[in-house]
């Protein structure tokens, strides 16, 4: 005889990807507030609000000029003072955040994207497609990656668009190697084993269980390299590659500061901070994500 129990309605089970995804956050969150390096991730996303919303939040047009106060120091009315020209630092250097991380991020993309493809390939597959694409990123790491770059935007011409082809170009052989070393680690595994041999499509295979298994070193490493690709913009920039008068970049604005280095060494404070602060946010962003993916350290032990 069935009882009162019997038609109870069953307890809703949470899915057990959906309690694994909330722990996780919550571990973040908590590591976070434990972590200081994790707050330098509060700077980096100060500079990402900036570049979005610049024509918000810059005080000035950045191409405005005003003749009567050029060469001024900081004030209210200009925190960062103004150029030679009378415009604004403190806009410039926002609107400049702009085309710094559009380069970093979009180099890194690319150059990431091709380099753990090649890196994959050439790991699973190994023999003879393995030996080539070895040969090609070993040229390319035989050439220092700012001189290359410096060669190959020399060769196609001054523009923040062939500026993040040859950052993407120097940065292929970096994603390469280190896919590459990690696929040899994961594709002796049991699972993509077992996926050989019930037959699985080999682009299945690399999509579904090797790729995922290898993306958290691969995060890290486009989180630092981002910042190098950020200083690699602003070196070409300061040397007349990248962007081009009177578009505001970081580069170029220390470029023109430099006449006045004596006289207004100020002037060339607002675009140096911009970059000494992204790129340290983003190194140590980087160092404190390594640690907090890596199921060996002392980051993921439970609280």
């Amino acid at each position: 005889m069935a009882t009162p129990t019997d038609f109870q309605k069953p307890q809703s089970i949470e899915p057990r990807a959906s309690v694994a995804t909330t722990s996780r956050i919550v571990r973040f969150l908590r590591e976070f507030w434990h972590n200081p390096r994790l707050w330098f991730g509060i700077i980096l996303l100060v500079f990402v609000i900036a570049a979005i919303f610049a024509p918000f939040v810059s005080p000035y047009p950045p191409l405005l000029y005003h003749p009567a106060v050029s060469a001024q120091g900081p004030s209210l009315a200009h925190p960062l003072g103004t150029d030679g020209l009378g415009r604004d630092q403190l806009s410039r250097v926002i609107y400049g955040t702009r085309i710094s991380l559009s380069v970093g991020v979009a180099s890194i993309l690319v150059g990431g994207l091709i380099g753990t493809l090649l890196g994959i390939i050439g790991a699973y597959f190994q023999g003879w497609v393995d030996q080539v694409l070895t040969m090609v990123v070993d040229t390319l790491l035989a050439f220092p990656s700012l001189i290359l770059s410096l060669a190959i935007v020399t060769a196609l011409g001054p523009s923040i668009v062939n500026v993040t082809i040859a950052l993407a170009i120097v940065r292929i052989p970096i994603y390469s190697r280190l896919a590459r070393g990690q696929t040899l680690q994961v594709a002796t595994e049991e699972y993509v084993a077992a996926a050989v041999a019930s037959g699985t499509r080999t682009h299945k295979i690399l999509l579904r269980h090797i790729l995922p298994n290898i993306f958290s070193p691969l995060l890290v490493q486009a989180t630092i390299s981002i910042s190098f690709a950020i200083l690699d913009e602003a070196t070409l920039s300061f040397l007349g590659l990248g962007a081009q008068p009177p578009t505001p970049d970081w580069g170029s604005m220390i470029s023109d500061a430099q006449v006045y280095l004596n006289s207004d060494p100020w002037m060339m404070f607002g675009p140096a901070l911009a970059i000494v602060l992204i790129v340290l946010s983003l190194n140590i962003l980087g160092d404190a994500l390594r640690e907090y993916l890596d199921p060996r350290s002392s980051a993921n032990v439970p609280r």
